[in-house]
């Protein structure tokens, strides 16, 4: 893995733990040479983790809708700033940039982004990594939902278990570089192509 989307939120949270292991993150990404993706905002947790890597001077993508670049908000020291028109525009820029994708703790957009990292792996359009960083149990009752959704038969076992779950940033990326295909998404990418 080159490049990494991670999606998180524009809030720093209550609990200084976040903050701290997305500095661990970034700090993973120096020490591997990965290089991150991510929304392009300099304040809440995107922003610790911009910030973590640049002052390392590692490589930081920002792709950014135009009606989100206002100057309180986006990332002006940054290795680059893509702006796109759209959220819609933005999420197929990130995919083309990334070779996985990482969930820390954020709201509704970082669910629905890395949602739609699952749901293109689901369907074979896309063969990439997708994890979670499970931070002071953050993504725990998510965690149980997709177990309900199984159990009650709207979503495939399997499926879930294409979703990499780790508290460690250390075992996260591991265990994303040695992330195998499932069969039935390989089955899914020869229909579709």
């Amino acid at each position: 893995m080159k490049k990494v989307a991670v999606f998180c939120g524009s809030s720093i949270g209550f609990n200084e733990v976040y903050k701290n292991e997305a500095i661990k993150l970034g700090n993973h990404f120096i020490e591997h040479n990965i290089g991150l993706v991510y929304g392009g905002g300099k304040i809440g947790m995107m922003g610790i983790l911009a910030d973590t890597i640049i002052e390392k001077n590692g490589n930081v993508i920002g792709v950014i809708p135009g009606l989100l670049r206002h100057e309180e908000v986006a990332h002006a020291n940054i290795t680059e700033m893509i702006v796109t028109k759209t959220m819609s525009k933005r999420k197929i820029k990130i995919s083309k940039l990334v070779d996985g994708y990482i969930a820390l703790p954020g709201g509704f957009g970082t669910l629905d982004e890395i949602f739609e990292a699952l749901t293109l792996g689901q369907l074979g359009i896309e063969t990439k990594p997708v994890g979670i960083l499970n931070t002071n149990g953050f993504f725990n009752h998510l965690i149980l939902q997709l177990d309900v959704m199984v159990k009650e038969g709207y979503l495939k076992q399997s499926n879930k278990e294409m979703l990499i779950i780790s508290e460690s940033v250390e075992d996260l990326i591991s265990q994303m570089f040695h992330y195998k295909v499932p069969e039935m998404t390989k089955i899914i990418n020869k229909v579709v192509k």
